[in-house]
């Protein structure tokens, strides 16, 4: 009997049970082009029809009889799947009780035939030539923090806390001094010949990314992997990251995926920010991605931020990773600016803040930090003080100015005849001011100043040198030409009030990047909050409030001094699993498992963890979802296939939520 060519096929699922490697003869039509990471088509018996997949390998000649079948086409000649991008999608997906496959759909675009085409017939791109220039521009920025370079090249896993001050391209652009760091980072990975991965939160970042590569790397050397391009330029970005040629990706969650050449340097800005953590299945933090592509490919891994996660220094307390220190210590001018005596203790901007504003507009832009974006985005009774909500859906209401009929943010239905549910009374009040109000505030306290407002609503990139105050929502401050030259940070006392075991983590993170944006020696005014955070941004000590938070959370086992696992579904299976859990992993003690209590119209149950429970944990409860989700399709008598057997695990969540 002839041995048969055997293809190993991942199918693209989202079905758990296919979460595996199938075997398909290759007929003599296709041999030529059946190659290890191509697009296939095959057929499923299971679903009676022909559905999309990779070769993943090609396995040894098969001389049994057992009966295989064929791949039904390959869909495209290239292979788009290398074996690096396939092992790390693996692995990720072990460690999240997921499926390769939905790893494989952020890190792979959909394909798009011209831009193939075109990059098919174009010439190999070439090894990018790194002047001399930009080579000694990188060493000299790198030498701010002693043995960097090396580090670099000798592939280390790196904390770096951020220059936290403002810098300025030579054709005048502000840019952050991180994302110069980071520039030179990437740069000296790619003039030693290998290729470096940046990942940032959002098109802000990148934006301040790409500006300051485009003076030091040729252009066919800087890929932008970036999710809101249009589908022809993602893929044609990907497809040049599989050139044997090194380049520099610069993107977001889904850019440290990039299959490179070479990998010498994967760099994370701002881990702690929440756009880079996957919300799609399985849910895998670019950081914990991270971690794994510097594990499988090499190179050196660096997280950087004007703070220091704890995440990030449970790595460092454990040794996985090395804190690197600058030469020299800088810091932003904080003042923990509270009410004056004779001043009302519910002035929102007290006087001494108002006060430096003042004498900062003599020669510059002011930067006002607010928490929300709109004009008075929370309303509440004028009598008792209860939140004002939606008589239909039970939503909060708003205005959208000061005597406008408010509206419910849920179902948008206005509120014309509206009465407290608590005490009857039909008057509202303002209980906070969003950043359209305090811009119109602020205004009528400096007459003749220009105003300007950014937040999600009102996007601005940059803010030139001259007075202007510059009111602006968490997260979306600009950078100004020559820094701000005061930086006010309101409403610290309401961002602290969210239920949210980081929320102090959170709000230090927000502070601190707003506060890396004022020019040296400006005053950065921290109103009406007290306490370890705020002590922690006036001395600028963040890798020690880390510490203490860390071990504040240890005792009471919270993550991420521990793994946890949420588990939601009928409470039928949710059960199973913990049962399952139980003898898979006997090392789990009695308060490892929260729950399950009901939440909407499914269970969730919380099992925490430590992190060398972690394989067998998430093998266990990924078998689970695979039983859960074969049983839902033979449905009992009278019932629904699924219905009562849905399962969905989420490994890493970050808070205790039942």
């Amino acid at each position: 009997m002839t041995a048969r060519r055997v293809a190993r096929v991942l199918i693209d699922s989202p079905l758990p049970q296919l979460d595996r490697l199938f075997d398909y003869s290759i007929p003599d039509e296709l041999a030529s082009d059946a190659v290890p990471g191509v697009r296939v088509r095959v057929p499923l018996r299971s679903a009676g029809r022909v559905v999309d997949g990779y070769l993943v390998e090609i396995g040894e000649p098969d001389a049994s009889d057992r009966p295989l079948s064929e791949l039904d086409a390959v869909v495209s000649p290239v292979p788009v799947l290398t074996p690096g991008l396939y092992a790390l999608a693996r692995r990720a997906a072990d460690r999240a009780a997921g499926s390769a496959s939905d790893i494989l759909r952020l890190a792979i675009p959909r394909r798009m035939v011209r831009a193939e085409k075109a990059w098919r017939a174009a010439e190999a791109p070439a090894t990018p030539a790194v002047s001399a220039e930009s080579s000694a521009w990188a060493l000299e920025v790198l030498s701010a923090y002693p043995g960097l370079d090396e580090a670099i090249d000798a592939g280390e896993r790196l904390a770096v806390d951020a220059p936290p001050n403002p810098a300025q391209l030579p054709d005048g652009t502000p840019v952050g001094s991180w994302a110069v760091l980071l520039a030179a980072s990437a740069v000296h990975a790619l003039a030693g010949g290998r290729s470096a991965i940046v990942a940032v939160p959002d098109h802000r970042d990148r934006a301040q990314l790409e500006a300051v590569l485009a003076a030091h790397v040729p252009a066919d050397a800087l890929v932008r992997d970036d999710a809101k391009r249009s589908g022809p330029e993602r893929y044609a970005a990907f497809l040049r990251t599989l050139a044997t040629a090194p380049c520099i990706v610069i993107g977001n969650r889904s850019a440290v995926y990039a299959p490179v050449a070479q990998l010498g340097l994967v760099a994370l800005w701002d881990d702690g920010d929440p756009l880079l953590a996957e919300p799609l299945s399985p849910g895998v933090h670019a950081r914990d991605a991270a971690l794994l592509r510097q594990e499988l490919d090499g190179g050196a891994l660096v997280f950087a931020g004007h703070t220091r996660t704890t995440d990030v220094e449970r790595l460092v307390t454990v040794g996985w990773v090395r804190d690197l220190p600058a030469a020299r210590r800088r810091s932003p001018r904080v003042v923990l600016t509270a009410t004056r005596e004779g001043e009302s203790r519910g002035a929102r901007v007290p006087s001494s803040a108002f006060a430096a504003a003042r004498e900062a507009l003599e020669s510059g832009p002011v930067l006002v930090q607010v928490s929300r974006p709109g004009y008075a985005p929370v309303l509440v009774c004028a009598q008792c003080r209860h939140p004002a909500r939606c008589a239909h859906c039970g939503g909060p209401l708003h205005a959208a100015r000061q005597g406008a009929v408010p509206a419910c943010t849920w179902c948008g239905r206005t509120a014309t005849r509206w009465a407290c549910t608590e005490c009857s009374a039909t008057l509202l009040r303002m209980a906070s001011s969003g950043s359209e109000r305090t811009a119109d505030e602020l205004g009528r306290a400096f007459p003749g100043t220009r105003v300007i407002v950014a937040d999600g609503d009102h996007p601005v990139r940059q803010v030139d040198g001259r007075p202007a105050l510059v009111v602006a929502t968490r997260g979306a401050e600009p950078p100004a030409v020559g820094g701000y030259r005061a930086v006010i940070l309101l409403d610290g006392d309401r961002m602290l009030l969210a239920e949210d075991l980081r929320i102090a983590e959170s709000c230090l993170r927000w502070w601190s990047n707003a506060a890396a944006l004022a020019a040296p020696g400006a005053p950065v005014h921290l109103v009406g909050v007290g306490g370890a955070v705020a002590r922690a941004l006036a001395t600028w000590t963040h890798a020690a409030y880390a510490r203490a938070e860390l071990a504040d959370r240890a005792p009471l086992r919270m993550p991420p001094t521990v793994r946890v696992a949420a588990i939601d579904g009928a409470r039928a299976a949710v059960e199973a699993a913990l049962v399952e859990l139980r003898r898979a992993v006997p090392e789990l003690d009695a308060e490892a498992v929260l729950g399950p209590l009901p939440r909407g119209e499914a269970t969730r149950a919380l099992v925490r963890f430590e992190y060398g429970l972690g394989a067998r944990v998430a093998q266990s409860l990924r078998a689970s979802v695979v039983a859960a989700a074969v049983k839902g399709r033979r449905p009992a008598k009278g019932r629904a296939a699924g219905t009562a057997n849905t399962l969905r695990v989420r490994v890493d969540v970050p808070d205790l939520d039942l």
